[in-house]
């Protein structure tokens, strides 16, 4: 019988624990861009109706074998709600025409905001922007319309006009519209939440004045690492939940 998924997930174990085959390895578990790192743990999962068996726990796995299967009414919906303000700079969503066939999205919204209650849509994908074929793998979703560069003390969410490519939000939600061929419930293989990694960006900064070159061993090395953890809490903040 058809239910809601709970609204909290426990973390999933290390992804290198499953047994995926080379380039289907490379493509899930490798990140697009070293200055990014995925935040989809930071986040509660909820889908509005699922199969036994394919819901929330499958969609979240790392292999594309399993996904999300709805079991209700158009128009299917995923919540993703953050614990804290993000800032999204890749989005993309696993599909899969060739196994799916009719239970493939063919149109989605993509609608954040600070919660369910103010939602604004921030893109729309149809199928007709993939190669001749349908989808079959990581389609990105694009994100022309959204600003905010993420730094420190910005707390606007941005969802609107010409931007910087930089989703700021708390609550995502992708809504499933049509299927091809008119197919009632949907399948979603994966969803991956990239954001800017800004302790990446500091180190590549620190290297490139020639901070921790040729340092001393002994004291100062110890120091220099001390130091990393210091800005690491100040960035996240201290004493703030954050689920890894």
């Amino acid at each position: 019988m058809a239910g809601t998924s709970p609204p909290e997930v426990t973390a999933l174990s290390n992804p290198s624990e499953t047994a995926l085959d080379g380039d289907e390895a490379e493509d899930i578990l490798s990140p697009p861009l070293s200055s990014l790192r995925e935040i989809s743990t930071l986040a509660s999962w909820t889908v509005s109706t699922y199969k036994p068996g394919c819901g929330v726990a499958a969609l979240r796995s790392p292999s594309p074998t399993q996904f999300w299967q709805s079991d209700g009414p158009q128009p299917h919906l995923l919540n993703i709600h953050f614990f804290k303000l993000v800032s999204i700079a890749r989005l993309r969503i696993y599909l899969d025409l060739e196994s799916d066939e009719s239970y493939t999205p063919t149109r989605m919204q993509f609608l954040a905001g600070h919660s369910e209650y103010d939602v604004v849509e921030f893109a729309e994908w149809r199928s007709g922007s993939t190669p001749e074929g349908g989808p079959r793998g990581w389609v990105d979703i694009g994100l022309e319309r959204c600003w905010g560069r993420g730094g420190e003390g910005e707390e606007d969410v941005g969802v609107d006009g010409e931007g910087e490519g930089v989703l700021r939000c708390m609550f995502l939600q992708v809504k499933v519209l049509e299927n091809h061929q008119n197919g009632k419930d949907t399948h979603i293989r994966g969803v991956q939440i990239w954001a800017k990694d800004e302790r990446e960006g500091r180190r590549v900064g620190r290297e490139r004045d020639g901070v921790g070159v040729g340092k001393a061993k002994g004291v100062l090395e110890s120091a220099e690492v001390w130091e990393d953890e210091v800005e690491a809490w100040i960035e996240d903040g201290i004493g703030d939940a954050e689920i890894r």
